[in-house]
Order: structure tokens, then C-alpha cells, then sequence
């Protein structure tokens, strides 16, 4: 027999207190009947004695104190799953929205996941083509891996991560490769231009789409990633899946745990955030991996905004502690219409050189990677020196340097939203960039690979 209570004894924002309550544990999810029937959640936040705070899924206008009873179910949030999830859309509760047949689950989850044990742990080291130079070639992306998106308010960070939904997938194998994509807190608009393009390109047939409105609560916004994740360890390890879950947008997930712990009169961290911010994105990124004895992986995009473009702004400084590198979009490249607008240099992935070379992405993808990387930096000076001096100060091959610059830029990192390179490709356009150069420059290739790709 559930017990009723009817103790309610205020509501504050997104928090609600009730009195003289007996046997429930933390985060157990709750219902709260109103008078005219209708039924609202919320997730036991603290107990203090017989006193319990809770939070609201949805919005607290309406709930008549005295005439309204709560019950609690004796379980966490739970996400009903199946495999019958790929193709459709669910809001940041996981509740159909897609106008479809309600699914069926074969079981529900706790949202929360259960960690991999690090014992368990398998290296990352098997490469994901994404069909974007800038990330295949420079900085690889690897099975398993946690590799953020950095980028600025009023980037095209949504068309970027649709065109890596679409794209990506695991090389090679006959392995099944689904999406999982969380957008939070973001518009309708947004969420119109995900669901149609996922559509209209048949991505939608892999993917299992989670969408949490800015119109939706805060406490929605918090629990939409983790609804996104436990699909995905589904997928993963249980059906046996490469899944690879892109989050957009996770400031605004920030900002909704920021709102609730202001609402709990928290002793706030840097700037606003509470200082459990590093622990709870931490809870959330480090379910991605490879598991031992399972075929299926996670591999993590997350994709954030840097308010006003600052690199140590608490949110983008403690996911890059948690990951294993970053990938930077550039207000300077946007501005040159070059899309996707990733800032090659300070942008890094820790991964790369597990899952490229002869037998992975092709025998010369290292060398041409780091000669690339060295060609592009310092033609990036040369053109610095330009603008000081002039280009008469230049010696001749720094002007040949210059010249790479620009190209690079124009062929290598612009590629547009729905260009989808191999990775052969990619490296091929490599060289006939690096052919600007001279051959003599070419000190980061093995002159083996060099005698073969660039013959005399």
C-alpha cells in the first residue's frame, strides 16, 4: 500500500517542502496529486528527519497546498527502453513526442546508470570517421571517447553537430552504429531544424532523439542528459551497439544546476555555479567508454557554449579536465565563411594517435598530421609578420608558408555542413596542399612514406 501524504508545507521555486514523512531514500521519485486528478513528479533532493525536500519536474503554478497529496514510488527516475527507441523523439522526461505509437519497453533503467568499474575499462583505440577533415585528420576521434565542442553564442555548433550525427561511423566493421542526441535547453527552432534534418537525410532511422525545450522546467534540463545516456548504455551494452551521443547544448545544463542550487541557498562556487559542478559533469562523462567483454561502446560529443568566449570559464575548464581533449570553433574562421569554423591549432585530441595508422586510417595519416599542424602554424606567423612588416620583409619560403595558410583554411577546414570525406580523402587533400611547399620543408615525414606519397 503506497502511502498519501497531504503535509505540504511550502513551495519555493522549483522546491517543495513536506513535513512528517516516513521511509523514503534520496532521489526517489515522487507524484503529486492534484485536486482536479492531474498528477506532477518530483525527486526527493534532501531529508532532514521527517521533513523531505523535493523537486519539481514541472512548473509548482497551480498546487493548492492543503488539498494536494504526495505519494513516493520507492524507485529513482526510470527510462523505459527497448531497442524499438531508434527513430524516434522523447522530451527531457522520456516521454514520446515524435506524435507516434507510445513504446513498449522491454525494462526500465535508473537514469542515473550504474559507473564502469575501471578494471573493466578497454583502451580507446579504434577510429571514428566523422567525415570532417578538422577532426578526422588532425584530431581523431576514437571509439570510446569523450571529445567536446567548444564553441561561442551565435556559432553554428547546431549544424555542426547535425552533420556529425549524420556522418559518423565506425570503419570497417559490420558493427550497428547508432546516435543518441540530447539537445538542452535549446529553442523551438532548434529542435524544428534537428528533427527535420535528421529526417530529411534518413539519420533519423539510427538515432534516438532527446529534446528539452528552453520553455521546458530546469529540472527537466538536468535529467535530459542522463535520460540520453542510460538509452545509450543500453544500446551499447546490452545490444551490443557503437553509440555515439552528441549533448548540445551543456551550459544550459550548467545553468539549470546553478538555478537549483541558488534555490537550495547552496554556498555558491566560481561564479554563481555550485562547487560540485566538476563532480556532477564528471557523473555524466565518464559513462562513456568501452566495457571488457562487451562489443558495444559510448563515445561522448558534448558540445558547450563559452560564455563570451572564455576558455576558463568554469564550465569549458572543468570538461576539459574530465575529457580527453577539445575541439575550439573560431569566431576569426566564421567570420571568413568557413564552415565548419574550427580553430585547428589550440584544438586537441588526446586520443589520436591510438586510433590512426596502417591497418586503422592509412600508414602516412601521423606524419601528414603533424607536419600539417607545424606547416599551418607557421604560416599563421609568416602571416602575422606580413601584417608588421609587409610581405617584402618575408624570405621566400616564408611567403610559400603564407600561402599554405590560406589554402589550408580554404580547402582543408572549410568544407561545409554536408560534405562527407573518407578519411583517404582527407589525407589526400593533405598532400596536395603540402605540395606548396617545398619538399625539402617536409621534415615530419618519413622519408619512406615521402619517397612514397611524393615520389621524385
Amino acid at each position: 500500500m503506497i502511502k498519501e501524504y497531504r503535509t505540504i508545507e511550502e513551495v519555493a521555486g522549483p522546491l517543495m517542502l513536506i513535513k512528517k514523512v516516513e521511509g523514503v531514500k534520496y532521489d526517489e521519485l515522487g507524484e503529486i496529486e492534484l485536486p482536479d486528478g492531474s498528477v506532477r513528479r518530483c525527486r526527493v533532493l534532501e531529508i532532514n528527519g521527517p521533513n523531505v525536500l523535493v523537486q519539481l519536474f514541472d512548473s509548482a503554478a497551480g498546487i493548492n497546498l492543503s488539498e494536494s497529496k504526495v505519494r513516493f514510488t520507492g524507485h529513482g527516475v526510470e527510462l523505459g527502453v527497448s531497442r524499438d527507441m531508434l527513430g524516434r523523439v522523447f522530451n527531457g522526461m522520456g516521454e514520446v513526442i515524435d506524435g507516434g505509437a507510445k513504446l513498449i519497453p522491454e525494462k526500465s533503467l535508473n537514469i542515473n546508470g550504474t559507473p564502469i568499474n575501471p578494471a573493466a575499462r578497454k583502451y580507446p583505440d579504434e577510429f571514428i570517421q566523422t567525415g570532417v577533415s578538422t577532426i578526422d585528420g588532425l584530431n581523431t576521434l576514437v571509439r570510446g571517447q569523450k571529445l567536446p565542442i567548444f564553441s561561442g553564442s551565435g556559432m553554428p555548433h547546431a549544424s555542426f553537430a547535425a552533420q556529425i550525427a549524420r556522418q559518423a561511423k565506425v570503419r570497417g566493421t559490420d558493427s550497428k552504429f547508432a546516435v543518441v542526441f540530447a539537445a538542452i535547453g535549446i529553442t523551438f527552432e532548434e529542435a524544428d531544424f534537428f528533427i527535420s534534418d535528421f529526417k530529411k537525410t534518413g539519420a533519423i532511422d539510427r538515432t534516438v532523439l532527446f529534446i528539452n525545450l528552453a520553455s521546458d522546467s530546469a529540472i527537466e534540463r538536468i535529467s535530459t542528459p542522463r535520460m540520453a545516456l542510460t538509452a545509450a548504455e543500453y544500446l551499447a551494452f546490452e545490444c551490443d551497439m557503437h553509440v555515439l551521443v552528441i549533448m548540445t547544448d551543456i551550459t544550459n545544463y550548467a545553468e539549470a544546476l546553478r538555478e537549483v542550487s541558488a534555490a537550495r541557498k547552496e554556498v555558491p562556487g566560481r561564479r554563481g555555479y555550485p562547487g560540485y559542478l566538476y563532480t556532477d559533469l564528471a557523473t555524466m562523462y565518464e559513462r562513456a567508454g568501452r566495457k571488457v567483454g562487451s562489443e558495444g561502446s559510448i563515445t561522448m560529443i558534448p558540445i558547450l557554449t563559452m560564455p563570451e568566449d572564455d576558455k576558463t570559464h568554469p564550465i569549458p575548464d572543468l570538461t576539459g579536465y574530465i575529457t580527453e581533449g577539445q575541439i575550439i570553433m573560431s569566431r576569426e574562421m566564421y567570420r571568413k565563411g568557413y564552415m565548419p569554423p574550427v580553430d585547428v591549432l589550440p584544438s586537441l585530441s588526446r586520443l589520436k594517435d591510438k586510433g590512426i595508422g596502417k591497418g586503422k586510417t592509412r600508414e602516412d595519416h601521423a606524419n601528414t598530421m603533424n607536419q600539417l599542424f607545424s606547416s599551418y602554424a607557421r604560416g599563421k606567423e609568416a602571416k602575422e609578420l606580413m601584417v608588421v612588416l609587409g610581405e617584402a620583409a618575408l624570405s621566400p619560403v616564408d611567403r610559400l608558408y603564407a600561402k599554405f595558410a590560406d589554402a589550408f583554411e580554404e580547402r582543408y577546414i572549410n568544407q561545409g555542413f554536408y560534405e562527407n570525406r573518407t578519411i583517404e580523402e582527407t589525407l589526400d587533400i593533405g598532400w596536395e596542399l603540402l605540395k606548396i611547399l617545398p619538399r625539402s620543408e617536409m621534415k615530419r615525414i618519413k622519408p619512406a612514406i615521402l619517397d612514397k606519397y611524393w615520389p621524385l
